[in-house]
């Protein structure tokens, strides 16, 4: 397996990881035996950059992750996130929550239900604007200090808010929504902030929550619980003008000799050292396909014809609904 830094000044870790929330949450009927077996293959195959969150079921792709690792512990970098008031009894009422308190009853309660003394890497998952991110991350900055984390992380903060934090305690990773169809870090600042203050990005749905599979042919692929049926990017013309940029994809794909999944992710790993992608899967075959793109070697010329086809302008709805976005980026 092929690792990657996280940053300059950061831990080895293999060169993609494994975004674990589709097996609890959002895209559709969770199957818990193929979720537990994709877990265990990518172990095997050395992927070992897990990554999770308390929110996420709520609480149960923690205990999923858990049950999986029990054994294996030396072989994961384990990451997981908090941010959010959960109640597993009502899972869509989610509040932020970033007061030192929760901070600290959020972790105890991580490192119970993945079953392990330490998380690896332990994010803020959105910032919580009645908190200062000082106060957040300084009782962050404590359970390092306690032995309980290793790293810190954010998740979707712009520039200033990732400086503010660097300056409290060392942040060692950005996770941030990433890939062809989404440029958000590059045009809000926070790709130059991370190269500036060695901080590895670490892009989520780097295949555009599976659109850039080319996979997805109608919204009526999607069970009638997957969050996408809501995205814009998924609807109405939207969904039309945003397929025909994939068409294109796998037109190039097809000339590489690859599939669309591996020449999108061949092209995220492309545009920076510290660049460390999690694409999420809960499937075996799909989780080794994607691990095909560490295989994939991508010149000038094809780059080029990848960005003609993606320009920053080039797909069609926003990435969230309101409610979502508006948590994005502060």
């Amino acid at each position: 397996m092929k690792t990657r830094q996280l940053g300059p000044r950061g831990p080895t870790v293999s060169a993609l990881g494994l975004g674990c929330m589709g097996m609890s949450e959002g895209y559709g009927a969770a199957d818990e035996n193929e979720a537990i077996a994709t877990l265990k293959r990518a172990l095997d195959l050395g992927c070992t950059f897990f990554d999770t969150a308390d929110i996420y079921g709520p609480h149960v792709n923690e205990e999923l992750v858990g049950r999986v690792i029990r054994g294996r512990r030396s072989e994961v970098f384990l990451a997981t996130k908090f941010g959010f008031e959960t109640d597993p009894q009502r899972a869509r009422a989610r509040k932020l929550d970033g007061r030192p308190e929760h901070v600290r009853a959020a972790c105890d309660a991580s490192l119970k239900r993945l079953g392990v003394e330490v998380i690896d890497l332990y994010y803020l998952h959105r910032v919580d604007p009645a908190v200062a991110i000082e106060e957040t991350v300084g009782a962050m900055a404590k359970l390092v200090a306690a032995g309980k984390v290793r790293y810190l992380g954010l998740s979707e903060v712009g520039p200033e808010n990732l400086q503010r934090a660097h300056a409290v305690h060392p942040i060692t990773a950005l996770q941030s929504e990433y890939s062809l169809w989404t440029r958000d870090p590059e045009e809000s600042g926070a790709f130059a902030s991370c190269d500036a203050l060695g901080i590895a990005l670490v892009p989520f749905s780097p295949l555009g929550r599976g659109f850039l599979t080319g996979a997805v042919r109608s919204p009526a692929d999607f069970d009638a619980d997957d969050f996408r049926r809501k995205n814009p990017r998924f609807q109405g013309e939207n969904f039309a003008r945003n397929l025909r940029l994939v068409d294109e994809l796998k037109r190039l794909a097809q000339a590489k000799g690859c599939t669309p999944a591996q020449l999108a992710l061949a092209c995220v790993l492309t545009r920076g050292k510290y660049i460390v992608p999690i694409p999420g899967t809960k499937r075996r075959d799909r989780l080794e396909e994607n691990l095909g793109a560490l295989e994939v070697e991508l010149g000038a010329t094809e780059l080029a014809a990848i960005d003609a086809i993606f320009p920053t302008d080039a797909v069609a709805g926003a990435r969230y609904n309101e409610a979502m976005q508006a948590m994005v980026a502060r």
